[in-house]
């Protein structure tokens, strides 16, 4: 015989909805998956960092003269840095939803996550088209070489996360995640939380950090 609460408890769209539960406590899988994988992504941007430094201390003038102003004309630059760490916060409010079970709010913060990253990439494709239009390319020496690899790689890592988290928007308007199944969104938010904290490295690197005279 099923009790009033249990009669009210809204539907679970999910597959494993019927499955035990482990009561145990500690990192479920996935989270423990993508906090494998992150490890590894800070090891590769690690490298990427620790050789634009390298070419930055053995360069005479960085950046070279000619692109001395170039980097100041970024007129989306600001404003993407901030759509972005925007995007986090909606993500983590997106978690928070999904774990008191109140799914609407949740599908709008990931909704909103999932907006503000395709603004941010396209702004970076602006910003890109505008430094063309400048003669920065990536064939322009090692500075433009070191400049689009870290900010490629980058937004590549964006990508992949609005793809990530646009999988698991489309999963919750499924009802396939529930106060009780939410180990996939953890795991999403986390990794979009790491290209967050990239970025802001990125940001003060390359344009925040004081060039060097010849």
């Amino acid at each position: 015989m099923t009790t009033d609460n249990q009669a009210l408890a809204p539907v679970e769209h999910n597959p494993l909805a019927s499955m035990p539960h482990d009561t145990h406590g500690g990192t479920s899988n996935p989270v423990l998956g993508m906090i494998l994988f992150i490890t590894s992504e800070v090891m590769f941007f690690g490298g990427l960092f620790a050789a634009y430094f390298n070419i930055r201390a053995n360069a005479a003038q960085w950046p070279p003269e000619q692109f001395h102003d170039t980097l100041k004309i970024f007129p989306f630059v600001g404003p993407a840095t901030v759509l972005l760490i925007l995007s986090s916060f909606t993500c983590q409010w997106a978690v928070w939803a999904i774990r008191r079970n109140d799914r609407k709010v949740f599908l709008r913060s990931m909704t909103v996550t999932v907006i503000l990253g395709i603004v941010f990439l396209l702004m970076q494709i602006t910003d890109y088209a505008l430094l063309g239009e400048e003669g920065l390319t990536l064939s322009s020496g090692t500075f433009g070489t070191t400049y689009y690899t870290l900010t490629g790689f980058h937004g590549a890592h964006v990508f992949g996360g609005v793809i990530m988290l646009g999988v698991i928007l489309y999963r919750g308007m499924a009802g396939q995640f529930s106060g009780r199944h939410y180990d996939a969104v953890e795991g999403a938010s986390l990794y979009w939380h790491f290209v967050d904290v990239v970025w802001i490295l990125l940001f003060s690197l390359l344009y925040l950090l004081p060039g060097k005279s010849g």
